[in-house]
């Protein structure tokens, strides 16, 4: 059977991409934002179904394809558990006064014209602290958006500035897993790519948090004190407000730090935000309970409730109910069908080839160092888009193009930083990634409006472009890796 199976030809790989492309594009057309709930799955797997046909023609079996498709969607099984581990805690947090008192607290001290500047900041640090980009954007990020409508500022530039903020500290943290993952598919040593990567993150942090603040400047943003007022005493009728609410957050750093996995601390996070409720908002718990149950049971029926469809209030404040109505298991599972969707489409491109024929065709013509960097560049993005996991986007451009690196005498630290600067940070830009899945059901803003205010995550790549055309701190194998028969890319 082996034998039989042919090489994808270049037009092979071009047709189920076009497709999916027209079909995106057709499903952002006719439905707008709530593309991603459902017309962008239908899109997937018609992809995957093209791409299914042109592996047939090619002489892989449908056994082989399907085996691929499932194994594709276990890779994502990992995501999956902590996506529903985060609809619980942001269920629980909300219950618990958690996300009520940041926003709160939020409200006294940020200043709506420095507000975008700040919460990229703080994202970035919370992020750079604890080395994950989705805790942040679950746990402070929530919070800001809250602030955000608080202030009467953008949600969607809000979200630009946590998705910036957080993917720059996720990037430069020894504690994040891409960034241990992408020196060891290059063959780097961990530190050293982290200095590497600092020539490109650190400038690219810089000139994104002076668009975020000229933005909040020439806005004209002032704080509606009346407004804020009303808001602050809304909040406080609804939750007893204090600084002992922000100890599940406290608890969930302190074990993200402690480099517990990130299932398990999701989720205790959630439980100690039940926990925390009953604790710290009696009244409302109660008020929610059922009566007709006995005291005990009604109460751990509205924890339990909370954790598996979220938090819903009924203030009389329409403004205050949606911003404080959210989480839950349940809410999750549209994400879910997106990203198992994606996993299908990706998995078939790579078992088939048709992913590897496209990146030979790009390859082909980087003949510069300058023009290298901008293929594995590219071919991360690509990765991102048609694999829709971030990871992929990681190893297997790395796995593509170490040899070539190595063979045009570059250092390992180049191909590494590479795969961050084109992989990690543009994930999630992709509404079927993983990464942008995720941050469309946390954050409630879908990444096809963010994207454009994700500042630090267009310009990383960008400016690593430019510093590759430039020359700028492409550092030289010591001695030189001598390999034969310049072969861009092997089969």
């Amino acid at each position: 059977m082996t034998n039989q199976i042919k090489k994808p030809s270049l037009l092979d790989a071009l047709i189920p991409l076009v497709v999916l492309i027209i079909l995106l594009s057709l499903s952002v057309y006719l439905y707008g934002s709530d593309s991603s709930y459902g017309p962008n799955q239908i899109a997937l797997f018609v992809g995957a179904a093209i791409a299914v046909i042109i592996g047939l023609k090619n002489g892989y079996s449908w056994a082989e394809m399907e085996k691929a498709m499932i194994h594709g969607i276990s890779l994502s099984l990992g995501a999956v558990l902590i996506l529903f581990a985060v609809g619980a805690l942001i269920g629980t947090w909300l219950l618990a006064g958690t996300v009520p008192a940041l926003i709160y607290y939020g409200l006294q001290v940020l200043d709506p014209a420095w507000f975008y500047a700040a919460t990229c900041i703080l994202c970035a640090i919370v992020s750079m602290s604890i080395g994950s980009s989705w805790t942040t954007a679950a746990t402070i990020g929530v919070a800001l958006i809250g602030v955000s409508v608080g202030l009467g500022l953008s949600e969607v530039i809000t979200a630009g500035a946590i998705i910036s903020g957080a993917y720059f500290g996720d990037k430069i943290s020894p504690l994040s897993d891409t960034t241990n993952l992408a020196p060891a598919v290059a063959g780097a040593e961990l530190f050293d790519h982290i200095r590497h990567m600092t020539w490109t993150t650190i400038p690219s942090l810089v000139i994104a948090i002076v668009i975020f603040a000229a933005l909040g400047i020439n806005s004209g943003a002032v704080a509606d004190a009346e407004k804020i007022v009303k808001l602050s005493a809304d909040l406080q009728a609804q939750f007893n407000i204090g600084l002992l609410n922000l100890v599940p957050m406290l608890v969930l750093m302190i074990m993200a730090i402690k480099k517990v996995p990130a299932f398990p601390t999701v989720f205790i996070g959630a439980l100690l935000g039940g926990v925390w409720a009953l604790l710290f908002q009696p009244e409302l718990v109660n008020k929610m309970a059922d009566d007709a149950l006995p005291a005990a049971l009604g109460l751990l029926k509205v924890i339990w409730s909370t954790l598996h469809s979220g938090f819903v209030i009924e203030s009389g404040n329409a403004e205050l109910d949606k911003l404080l109505s959210g989480g839950g298991m349940a809410k999750m599972m549209n994400t879910v069908w997106l990203i198992m969707s994606a996993m299908v489409f990706g998995s078939v491109l790579e078992h088939t080839g048709l992913l590897r024929r496209f990146v030979e065709a790009i390859l082909a013509k980087a003949h510069s160092t300058g023009s290298l960097i901008t293929s594995t560049i590219a071919t991360c993005i690509a990765t991102n888009i048609l694999t829709a996991d971030q990871y992929m986007a990681i190893v297997m451009p790395g796995r593509m193009y170490k040899e070539e690196f190595a063979r045009r005498g570059l250092a390992p630290v180049n191909l590494s930083r590479t795969l961050e600067d084109g992989g990690t940070i543009t994930s999630p830009l992709v509404p079927w990634n993983t990464c942008g899945a995720y941050m469309h059901g946390v954050l409630n803003v879908s990444p096809l409006e963010y994207i454009f205010y994700a500042f630090f995550n267009l310009i990383n790549p960008v400016l690593a472009i430019i510093y590759a055309y430039c020359g700028i701190k492409i550092l030289k194998l010591t001695p030189p890796t001598s390999v034969p028969n310049p072969v861009a890319i092997k089969g």
